[in-house]
């Protein structure tokens, strides 16, 4: 259950401190949390030690835990009209939203996100995922595919080259154009996914290489637009 300490710059407010670490070494038990670092930063100064032991030793308990993690020297430091806590309530009431009723001075020690807040930041990221994706650029290229001689049979050259898959990739329309001395080469149309696919990669790593360079001698492009 949430703890709620308010007004730790007043008397009351350090009792309250004081009250609740009856017993206990931090806040929220026997180890040092958030919680801690959240009500000691409430706190304009080290509570009396005659009028709230508890809380006095407390602090001290965290400002050593926290010198030990910040090992630099510090030179102080002070902040101004400390003195009227009451009109620096009464400012942050004015710039506060018509509608908020909560106390700036209130402090919920549990403030972990709920299941509904979880689902709702991962549906967040998995919308912005799916548009980034979606926004990811779009290019059409023309490649021609050449055969190693007028031997190589240009229909199961096609085949071998429509057998490579990969995401981001899509084959289009082919058509085989002649070259000289019989051979003909094949020209063939594809969509790719920028961000994805490497048309250069696809060459050296897919097209030209075993078992398809049987069939494929080599694959130049011939027009790459974006879309």
């Amino acid at each position: 259950m949430a703890v709620t300490f308010s007004n730790l710059h007043t008397e009351s407010g350090l009792k309250s401190v004081n009250d609740h670490l009856s017993g206990k070494t931090y806040i929220s038990g026997d180890q040092l949390t958030k919680d801690d670092i959240k009500v000691y930063g409430a706190i304009l100064e080290q509570p009396s030690s005659d009028l709230y032991p508890n809380a006095s030793k407390w602090y001290q308990a965290v400002s050593a835990k926290l010198a030990s993690s910040f090992p630099g020297k510090a030179v102080g430091v002070r902040f101004g009209s400390q003195a009227a806590p009451a009109a620096a309530a009464s400012a942050k009431e004015a710039a506060k939203p018509a509608d908020d009723d909560d106390d700036d001075d209130d402090i919920d020690l549990f403030g972990e996100e709920t299941e509904e807040e979880k689902k709702a930041a991962e549906a967040r990221e998995a919308a912005k995922a799916s548009t980034k994706k979606k926004e990811s650029g779009k290019s059409s290229v023309l490649m021609d595919v050449k055969p190693w001689d007028d031997e190589t049979d240009m229909k199961k050259l096609e085949e071998a080259v429509r057998s490579v898959e990969m995401e981001g990739l899509l084959w289009g329309a082919s058509k085989l154009v002649p070259v000289g001395y019989g051979i003909k080469k094949m020209q063939i149309m594809l969509t790719i996914i920028d961000e994805l696919v490497s048309v250069d990669s696809l060459i050296e790593e897919r097209l030209t290489v075993e078992p398809i360079n049987e069939y494929v001698q080599s694959c130049d492009i011939v027009a790459f637009n974006k879309i």
